[in-house]
This record gives C-alpha cells, sequence and structure tokens, in this order.
C-alpha cells in the first residue's frame, strides 16, 4: 500500500494490476528506481522497462493514462463556487479558501505531464477569482485588468456597426447575440468577406486586430463578458465556458455536443448570415434562460 501510494503520488498511469507508466524523464526515473527497491526490499520483485509507443495511436493511449481534465473541471467548480458565494462578509473566509484552491491546483499540475487548455482555463479561473477576492476586501484601490481587458461603458456603444468574418462559427455567433442582447440593442452588423474590408468606423470582433478578439487565453465571447462588466452574471459565465470548449477546447461542456449539432445544422440551412444569427440567438436565449434558472436553484437550495 505504501507503495501505491507513492506512485499514485507520482502520478502513475495504470496500465494493468501491478504494471504502472510514467513519461520517461530523468526525474521520474529515479523515483521510480526509489520505489523499486522498496518493492525488493519487502521481498517482491520489480523490473524497470522503457518502452516505445509502436504508432501514434498507442501513443495517444499511453497519453491518456495521464490526462487530468476531470480533475480539472472538478476543481474549475470549485473556483466558480466560490465565486458566485463571493460577498464581502466574507473576504477573509474566501481568501483561505483560495490558499487552498491554489496548492490543490499545483498538486494536479505536478501530475500533469501533458498540460493543455484545461490547464490554462484552471490557471485563469483562479487568477480571476484573486482579482475578485481583492476587489471586494480592497474595493478602493486600483487594481490591474486581467489580460489587459479594459472595463467599457455600454452607454458609449450603442447604435454601432459591429463586423467579423462571414459564416460565423460559435464564438462569432454567441459574441454577436451578446453584442445585441445585452451592449447594443440597436447593433447592426456586417459580415465581412475579408478582415481587411472592415469599415474604418466599425467596431471589428474576432478577427487579428478587431476592437475585441481573443485575449490571454479568452476567446473572444469571454472578453466581451469581461469588457463590459457582465462577468457577475452566472448565465453569461456558463455561456462562456460552452463557448470557450467549442472553439479551443478546454473544460469539456456536458451540452457542448448537442449544441455543436443545432448549430451546424443551423449554418447548413441559413446561406445568409443575418438570418443565421437571427436563428442560432434562438439558442443562447434559451441556453442563457435554463443556466440562469440553473444558478438561481442551486442558490436556493444552498
Amino acid at each position: 500500500m505504501r507503495v501505491w501510494r507513492a506512485l499514485k503520488a507520482l502520478g502513475a498511469g495504470v496500465l494493468r494490476d501491478g504494471v504502472y507508466l510514467l513519461p520517461n524523464r530523468a526525474a521520474l526515473m529515479s523515483e521510480l528506481q526509489v520505489q523499486a527497491e522498496e518493492v525488493m526490499r519487502s521481498a517482491g520483485s520489480a523490473q524497470i522497462l522503457e518502452v516505445d509507443a509502436r504508432d501514434e495511436v498507442q501513443e495517444a493511449e499511453f497519453r491518456h493514462l495521464f490526462d487530468r481534465t476531470a480533475e480539472y473541471q472538478a476543481h474549475i467548480q470549485q473556483i466558480r463556487s466560490l465565486r458566485e458565494a463571493l460577498t464581502p462578509d466574507d473576504a477573509a473566509g474566501a481568501s483561505a479558501q483560495l490558499t487552498r484552491l491554489r496548492r490543490d491546483f499545483e498538486a494536479i499540475v505536478a501530475q500533469d505531464f501533458f498540460p493543455g487548455e484545461a490547464a490554462n482555463q484552471t490557471r485563469r479561473a483562479l487568477e480571476e477569482l484573486t482579482q475578485a477576492i481583492t476587489r471586494v476586501s480592497s474595493p478602493d484601490e486600483p487594481h490591474t485588468a486581467i489580460g489587459q481587458i479594459r472595463r467599457l461603458d455600454a452607454r458609449e456603444y450603442v447604435g454601432r456597426t459591429w463586423a467579423t468574418r462571414r459564416r460565423p462559427w460559435a464564438d462569432r455567433l454567441a459574441s454577436a447575440w451578446l453584442i445585441k442582447r445585452f451592449i447594443d440593442p440597436r447593433a447592426r452588423f456586417v459580415w465581412l468577406k475579408n478582415p481587411s474590408d472592415c469599415p474604418k468606423r466599425a467596431l471589428g470582433f474576432d478577427f487579428d486586430g478587431a476592437a475585441f478578439t481573443h485575449v490571454g487565453g479568452k476567446v473572444t465571447f469571454e472578453v466581451l463578458v469581461e469588457s463590459f462588466g457582465l462577468d457577475a452574471d452566472p448565465g453569461l459565465r456558463h455561456i462562456g465556458a460552452l463557448i470557450h470548449y467549442l472553439d479551443v477546447g478546454g473544460i469539456p461542456v456536458a451540452e457542448a455536443a448537442g449544441i455543436e449539432a443545432l448549430l451546424r445544422g443551423a449554418k447548413s440551412t441559413f446561406a445568409d448570415d443575418d438570418p443565421l444569427l437571427e436563428e442560432t440567438a434562438k439558442i443562447f436565449e434559451l441556453l442563457y434562460l435554463s443556466y440562469s434558472k440553473e444558478s438561481k436553484d442551486e442558490a436556493a437550495s444552498a
């Protein structure tokens, strides 16, 4: 049991009972040797073998044994729950919980030999929680915006022309819905064949050089939510997690496959982008209402 716990702490993958796998790295090899010697001191037998994946498929299977996505997913849920429950009266308690969450995150990272978007997404959530706690505990102090995202006043963005690339997909469609629904009810959209065709007075989004696009790992939808101070809305945060996953991967969202199918169906049905946006806006509106209700129900039962 002692050896088993040590191998688990190392982050070893399990091929079968008694057969454990680790990436071939000097530090891990050294630790594995220590455990092998422990087994032999207890009158057992242990062998350390170097294994090469026979092809890309087997290498993918080996890497899957070290996938920490589920752990990041559970961790980011704790982060979001703490942020949603954050109040000025409990800033000190939240800071203590933040310390624990950071420690637990580092423990996951230490065992994540092939980190990807899920790790980045969780790290950003921790940074945002840190900023939120600081704002609550020290409201009079100026704070640097995360990822250089500035807070903007939506009243200065009403009745504008917004431009993005034609034949929009998840991030652009959700961003356009967000703009029309929460930022600029009189928004007019221009669909560009090439970003260089963007009119000078238009506000571009979701392309290189646009006024609003990916920043610090956030997709355009998340940047817009943060820019206009909508990040306290749990419904929008849920949609942001969905769009982030559909656009760049990371923490899986249970309903992502179904929403992706609906969006693909709409895109194949409507050749023009205006009716496509009108139809998909119904999907995002229903998602928002559903997510918002779930959050209220969870808060009421807590």
